[in-house]
Order: structure tokens, then sequence, then C-alpha cells
């Protein structure tokens, strides 16, 4: 075996590889051309004598060798990149890239401005930011950071709560001057809901009165959507009544442009968190942004902590 082939570059290739399970998307990835992609697993595995990917026409899958190569080389990759942080914070200020997943409507409207506040500070740090309410693989897509919005399933992934979003029936004053406003539970079923079709459960409501006394309640109407910022829209143009999250309206029920309804009733909170691939939560830059983003978020209307 000729060490000299065993490089970082060909090892960050074979890592990518194995998370992407595809020689094109990493190649895309990595601003290489496939054929380098290629070149780069091939020299590795004749270096190491051992194949490391099975690969078919459709799917490239890691051996058993290279299942245990693949762990060692995340974790030489990851002292690397500690190292070079730690020597580069002994002159200059943390440098590199962040990549941030987001729940979208809470990334338009309040995860973007934070960014500003954070590259302002931290001037050689950039932020690729994705916007998606998808349950993306974090380190399938080379996410560092992700900030979600709901119950979470077991993962390998850190967690890190970021508090409990409050909610509240909300309404346009013009819809409510047209249709009345409710005053109970029972007033629900004779209003136009704007219902969210990607939220589990969306078509029953659940709430409580304030005596603890627990509602079900059908919710439905003639608009349904899949996005918080299109609920926003409809909402405005006095489309129906929304149990919406209380940062996604803030500033219009400041404003009077949304009027609270149903007071006297509560909605569940729901969980905000956040998810840190472990290989990449002592990374200095990504620590900043977490620690950053957590401070900052716990500010944010309507955000209780857990």
């Amino acid at each position: 075996m000729d060490k000299s082939d065993i490089t970082l570059e060909r090892m960050r290739s074979f890592v990518r590889v194995a998370e992407r399970g595809s020689l094109s998307a990493v190649a895309r990835e990595l601003g290489l051309g496939q054929s380098s992609v290629t070149r780069h697993l091939n020299e590795l595995e004749d270096a190491l004598g051992i194949a490391l990917l099975s690969r078919t026409t459709r799917r490239v899958t890691l051996t058993e060798e290279g299942s245990r190569y693949y762990q060692n080389c995340l974790a030489i990759l990851r002292l690397v990149e500690q190292a070079s942080d730690e020597a580069r914070s002994a002159g200059d200020a943390p440098a590199g890239t962040v990549r941030l997943s987001c729940t979208a409507s809470f990334g338009v409207l309040h995860v973007t401005r934070l960014l500003f506040a954070f590259q302002d500070r931290h001037p050689q740090i950039d932020i690729d930011l994705s916007l998606s309410d998808e349950r993306i693989d974090l380190v399938r897509e080379g996410i560092d950071i992700a900030i979600r919005l709901g119950p979470l399933a077991d993962s390998t992934l850190k967690l890190r709560p970021l508090g409990r979003s409050q909610r509240l029936f909300v309404a346009a004053p013009h819809y409510l001057a047209r249709h009345g406003i409710p005053t109970s539970a029972d007033d629900l079923a004779r209003h136009q809901g704007i219902r969210m079709t990607n939220v589990a459960g969306s078509a029953m409501l659940a709430f409580a009165g304030k005596a603890g006394e627990h509602y079900n309640v059908p919710f439905d109407g003639r608009l349904r959507v899949d996005h918080g910022l299109a609920v926003r829209e409809a909402l405005l143009a006095g489309r129906g009544i929304a149990p919406t999250h209380r940062w996604l309206v803030d500033d219009l029920l400041a404003s009077g442009q949304l009027e609270p309804i149903l007071t006297a009733y509560t909605l569940p909170s729901v969980p905000l968190s956040m998810l840190i691939v472990p290989e990449r939560a002592a990374v200095a830059r990504v620590r900043l942004l977490i620690d950053f983003m957590a401070a900052e978020i716990a500010s944010i209307p309507g955000m209780a902590p857990t």
C-alpha cells in the first residue's frame, strides 16, 4: 500500500459518496467532474487494498469494510477541522461555511435577520441557508444544523430544545365585521377555517378552556394550504380564521391588521428544536452559530421556555 495515496481530499470524496449514495451528486457538491470523484475512490481503494463501496447503476453502498473505514474517516476529518479551527483562532477569527436548514416560514420571518446580525459579528463566516418543511437527512445533504418545528423522531443527531411556540386563534377585523366574532368553541363550526394540510391532525382542533376542560372540534374551510406564509396572506385577505403561531403574526397583531379571538381558550404549544450533526458540533464556527441562535430565538415573540 502506498500511504501517499491516502489523502484528505480522497477521504472527503469517499465520506460524501458514502453519505449521499451518488457519485454525480457528490461531484456537483464538490465542484468536480464525476470522473475525478471516481478516480479519488479508485485510488483510495487501491491504496487500501480493499473494496470500500459496492456500485450499481442506481446506487452506491458501503461494504462491511467500507462502513468501518467511513467511521474512522469521520473521526480523522473532524480532528483535522478542529485542529485548523484552533490554529486560526490563535490569530484570526473563525472562518468558513456553516450550512443551516430551517422550517420555511420561521426562517423567512425570523432566522434570516438573525443570520444578518450573526454575520455582522463574524464577517468571515459564510452561511448556506436552506428553507424547507421536509424532514431531510442532514448528514446526507451535508447540513450542519437544522431548526425544526414540531415533535421529532428519535435520532442519532444532537438535540437542543429552543423553546415552545405559543399559538392562538386570529382573524382579520374585516372578516369579523362580516361574519361575527366567535365567542365559544361551538362557534368555530359556523366560520371559515384556514387549514394547513401538512400539519398532522389539522382537521380536528384540540384546545383547552379556562377551567382546563378539553375540546376537540372539527376544523375546515374552503381554503387549505401547506405553508405558513400562505396562512398569513389568507388571514390578511379576510379568508377566515386560523390557529397560528404567534411568531407568524405578531407584527400583524401589533399593527391591528389581525385580531386575537377566542382568547378564553388555549391551543397547545409546539416544540422548536435545533438538530446538530454530532461530528460538526465542536467546529468553532458551527458552535458559535448554535449558541447565537439559541440565545436570540428565545427572545422572539411567542417563544416560551421549554
